[in-house]
């Protein structure tokens, strides 16, 4: 599992997105097209597990005090959450895969359907949750319907480690069942392509695999004594617990992600102010940048690094004296010598603050450097540049190319366009010039190509064989 990207630079944005979502203060309203899907799923499970109560033959007699007890401790285990990479899971297997030995086997998806409304209803009377998720919830209870039929083809069989090929085949059918319906409600629901889908369903499916055996476990022994079947509440309190625990450290690492993007807007702000025309710049190639970013598939980690790379590429010119920064013409040798020192200093105050700032970093420093290795400040070539840094030196440099400057009118998207085809193997990135090509190929609806009207703004600076 990996939720962090490593220890010092906190949460992937994937993983960011998905604790705000648990951070809401407020209960999340479902959407009209989300009801319409839930309710017929719902609906769909409530036919398809009445049907199996009353056509299935009971063939283990039904205790109603056992049943009520076996609801109740899996109400209990739903509501322990701990996150699961994007997504989160709960420890229900410990108490369905008794549920299944010891109740009539077309009985169980009803008695799971209880249990997970009852461990629902705490959170609708506390108004956590929006009262219409309770009335949707039996439509979870559809892992159950595939194990409670492999369970009644077999016999309904006695709990014991010889059944443990049952077992595997009762998980099958859960796991299939389950991740059919799940993606198909996501789809169809909330428009989440069922490939998105398959990582985060692996992984429950993975706990699900791992807890079953403790299960069959308890229900071995309650054919000794029928309440030991209780013992699993303790694994779920400790499950709870590591819950708890891991839950705050996701929360300090929010907080923490929280400022890193606070201190990359302020240190923004304070370049704008102090110079506008740099700050303004860089927020034309960040949309620019962000956008080639998308289009060369980066990760959501990297492609954060890029925008705020992006965004802070300049921060080290508050470091440059005025007079060579706003000078109208060219600059002498001593005078590029100075601002040749930006990406230095940029690197130097993200450095200090630390964390995935320090490799936002390593972007802003190599955000000058050539392909063919004449750059600037470490002469790096080819491959060994960053590839956010490769990103943001060919945007920052057909931003540029496209926004007038005192000393020269801009380039128009034609010449600009040839300019960047002719540098790439020299000053670009072949693969990111590519990248940047089909982003201009491509604009929104609505707009015009980027990098002229949708996204470029007046810019301080050219790249590589004139003004940096």
């Amino acid at each position: 599992m990996r939720i962090f990207d490593e220890p010092r630079s906190g949460l992937t944005p994937a993983a960011e997105q998905l604790l705000e979502g648990f951070d809401a203060s407020s209960p999340e309203r479902v959407t009209a097209r989300e009801l319409r899907v839930e309710l017929v799923t719902t609906a769909a499970f409530l036919a398809a597990a009445v049907l199996m109560a009353l056509l299935i033959p009971d063939q283990r007699e039904l205790d109603p005090l056992l049943a009520g007890v076996l609801v109740v401790v899996y109400a209990v285990t739903s509501r322990v959450r701990f996150a699961v990479r994007w997504g989160f899971t709960v420890p229900t297997q410990l108490v369905f895969v008794p549920m299944l030995f010891l109740l009539p086997a077309g009985a169980v998806p009803l008695f799971v359907a209880a249990g997970i409304v009852l461990g629902g209803l705490p959170d609708c009377l506390r108004g956590r949750a929006h009262p219409s998720r309770l009335l949707m919830a039996p439509g979870d209870a559809w892992h159950a319907v595939g194990p409670a039929l492999v369970i009644a083809l077999a016999g309904s069989p006695e709990p014991s480690l010889s059944e443990w090929p049952l077992l595997l085949g009762a998980l099958g059918a859960q796991l299939l069942l389950d991740n059919l319906v799940s993606s198909l409600r996501e789809w169809l629901g909330q428009g989440i392509p069922p490939s998105l889908e398959g990582v985060e369903l692996g992984w429950v499916a993975l706990v699900d695999l791992l807890l079953s055996p403790i299960g069959l476990l308890a229900a071995m022994a309650a054919t000794v004594e029928t309440y030991s079947v209780l013992l699993v509440l303790p694994l779920a309190a400790l499950l709870a617990i590591f819950a708890a625990e891991r839950q705050a450290r996701l929360q300090q690492a929010l907080e923490l992600s929280r400022a890193y993007r606070g201190t990359t807007l302020l240190l923004a702000d304070v370049l704008e102010a102090d110079d506008e025309y740099t700050g303004v710049h860089s927020h034309g190639v960040v949309a620019l940048s962000v956008a080639v970013a998308d289009a060369m598939g980066l990760d959501s980690r990297e492609r954060r690094n890029v925008e705020f790379g992006a965004l802070l590429h300049d921060i080290g010119k508050i470091a440059v004296p005025k007079e060579i920064i706003n000078k109208p013409g060219p600059l002498t040798d001593d005078e590029w010598l100075v601002i040749r020192t930006h990406t230095i200093e940029g690197q130097r105050m993200l450095d200090q603050v630390g964390g995935l700032l320090s490799d936002v970093g390593r972007i802003v420093r190599s955000s000058h450097e050539s392909w063919d290795g004449s750059g600037y400040p470490d002469g790096l070539a080819g491959p060994e540049i960053p590839l956010g840094a490769s990103i943001v030196a060919c945007c920052d440099a057909f931003n540029a190319m496209t926004t007038d400057r005192p000393y020269r009118p801009a380039m128009s998207l034609e010449e600009a366009v040839a300019e960047v085809r002719d540098k790439a193997g020299s000053q670009f990135n072949p693969l990111v010039v590519e990248a940047l090509l089909q982003v201009l190929d491509a604009p929104a609806p609505g707009a015009r190509r980027p990098g002229i009207h949708a996204i470029a703004v007046p810019a301080s600076e050219w790249t590589g064989s004139t003004r940096v």
